[in-house]
């Protein structure tokens, strides 16, 4: 049986290049979560107006893949000290952020924060969204599903997500 967990690390289209690559992930969806508007678009998101963030829903298995592990891989992929920005991608849809769907969850999600501290030089700024704090998932349009997969060849994808990508094999060796 698959759990789901929606998490924000920047630009989606990194966060489900990198997802997709990890063992026991089942599938990963991108979109928005953590905003006030219903239903919302890319292009409202693009205006920074909006208090979505840019995020992805992972489906896992957790018998292959624990929640601890998960987080691991989140934290350890994206640059979690720095408040809505990731690289040269600003504004508050980048930041970084947790949607845990339970209290149990949730503590998971703060213990392995606590862990990983010591290996960032800054704060970890993760917002840790409490789970009675419902948010709705929204999925990004189609185009930007499976971005990477589908355009490896686009600037962004070669400059900014296949370093990412490439890395991840080495994160994987240290957890």
């Amino acid at each position: 049986m698959a759990n789901k967990i929606i998490l924000g690390s920047g630009c989606f289209w990194c966060t489900e290049a990198i997802f997709q690559r990890v063992h026991g992930v089942m599938s990963v969806r991108s979109g928005y979560c953590g905003g006030s508007e219903v239903n919302p678009s890319y292009d409202l998101i693009c205006t920074k107006l909006s208090d979505h963030a840019e995020v992805v829903e992972v489906s896992y298995d957790p018998v292959i893949l624990p929640l601890n592990q998960l987080l691991k891989i989140f934290w350890m992929t994206h640059d979690p000290t720095t408040p809505n920005q990731q690289g040269a991608d600003q504004g508050p849809q980048y930041r970084s952020i947790l949607f845990p769907n339970n209290e149990e969850e949730e503590q998971v999600c703060h213990e392995v924060k606590q862990i990983l501290q010591p290996q960032f030089a800054s704060a970890i700024v993760t917002e840790i969204v409490p789970s009675q704090e419902k948010h709705p998932f929204w999925s990004a349009e189609e185009y930007h599903q499976d971005f990477y997969n589908n355009h490896p060849t686009q600037g962004y994808c070669q400059f900014v997500i296949s370093p990412k990508v490439d890395k991840l094999s080495e994160i994987l060796k240290k957890i």
